[in-house]
């Protein structure tokens, strides 16, 4: 008998599919059957506390159709390590890096690395960030932390810089704001491992890397020194902008670092008197380019005003609207990228678990 309910639950969730993994959620997964009582416990590889509850309705509903009706559903996250590039040394507190990049300045890729930062953190996961624009920094002011200086630990490292529950860490922390960087390319490679490897980051599932516009030194340092579990390439609808985001699309394929999907962004102007909508650099530029290039298209975000002095300001806007729409799409995008992640290869095992009791 329980060999027959065992199979008879294995086929009903078979056919429930994660939305964003798009597998079947008992794929690679053992299921144990203790008494009369059915305990589904679920443990996903990827952060989507939003995605819960839906996902412990859908899989009740299948249940309950088919008359198994004395069960609960216990919804977990668990996420690992994926590989990166052969030969880099890994961080033993950092999980996963993501490195978020730009063919050229002024799409929003800055913004758009915070407001994914602080997404992935609602979802559930621990996350850091680094300013790797050593030329530009941003994320002391986006974060609302520009006048905090780093302290040193015991060890001699740097502590990472608070700002909404993110570990940070970037130029900007060490340097007057208006302080110009006139730095040669070495002296810019340096710091950034020096940023990276002597900060005492602690316990984070994901780091997003904030890059600096271009293909340059940082980027051919991102590629040979640190361990990158993927990327994201930020445009806008714009022909000039694509260009440029394809240029970085390519060099992230030549050091074979896997690129997570694109974003789109300023897709629309929104006014933010009458609300009128208006595509003022174009439409659907960033989905033809990821569906031209056999990459997944993670999400568009328009042209508001709020999202820009909403991070002048230091608080990014899933952090100061959590429940708006805008701070949804990062949302969204968030469990996309890190749902995407896991189709990697795991360096522990990292297959959800499935088990009933």
């Amino acid at each position: 008998m329980v060999n027959l309910t065992n199979k008879k639950i294995k086929i009903i969730l078979s056919k429930i599919v994660d939305i964003y993994t798009e597998q079947n959620i008992i794929s690679s997964n053992n299921i144990n059957i203790d008494g009369d009582k059915v305990q589904i416990n679920i443990e996903l590889n990827y952060p989507a506390n939003s995605y819960h509850t839906t996902l412990s309705n859908t899989i009740t509903d299948a249940l309950t159709k088919n008359g198994i009706n004395n069960h609960s559903v216990d919804i977990k996250t668990k996420i690992v390590k994926y590989t990166t590039q052969k030969g880099v040394d890994t961080l033993p507190e950092v999980k996963n890096i993501i490195a978020i990049a730009s063919g050229k300045g002024g799409v929003g890729k800055s913004t758009t690395a915070v407001n994914l930062a602080l997404a992935l953190q609602a979802e559930g996961a621990k996350v850091a960030i680094l300013d790797a624009d050593i030329y530009g920094p941003s994320q002391p002011r986006m974060l609302g932390v520009s006048k905090i200086k780093p302290e040193s630990s015991t060890e001699g490292k740097l502590l990472p810089i608070l700002g909404h529950g993110i570990q940070s860490m970037s130029i900007g922390y060490l340097v007057k704001e208006d302080n110009p960087m006139i730095w040669r390319g070495p002296m810019i490679t340096q710091a950034l491992e020096q940023m990276l490897r002597d900060t005492l980051w602690r316990g984070i599932d994901y780091m997003i890397i904030d890059l600096p516009p271009g293909t340059g030194d940082t980027q051919l340092t991102l590629s040979q020194k640190i361990p990158v579990s993927g990327s994201i390439i930020v445009t806008t609808p714009q022909d000039i902008a694509l260009i440029d985001a394809k240029k970085g699309l390519k060099m992230f394929e030549k050091v074979n670092i896997p690129i997570l999907g694109i974003v789109e962004n300023m897709s629309l102007h929104i006014c933010s008197k009458c609300g009128y909508e208006e595509a003022i650099f174009g439409t659907g530029g960033g989905k033809a380019m990821a569906i031209n290039e056999g990459i997944e298209f993670l999400g568009s975000l328009p042209l508001k005003m709020d999202i820009q002095t909403d991070v002048d300001e230091g608080t990014p806007t899933v952090t100061k609207d959590p429940e708006g729409k805008i701070a949804k799409i990062y949302k969204e995008i968030a469990k996309k990228v890190s749902a995407k992640l896991t189709q990697q290869s795991r360096v522990t095992n990292a297959f959800p678990s499935i088990t009933i009791e």
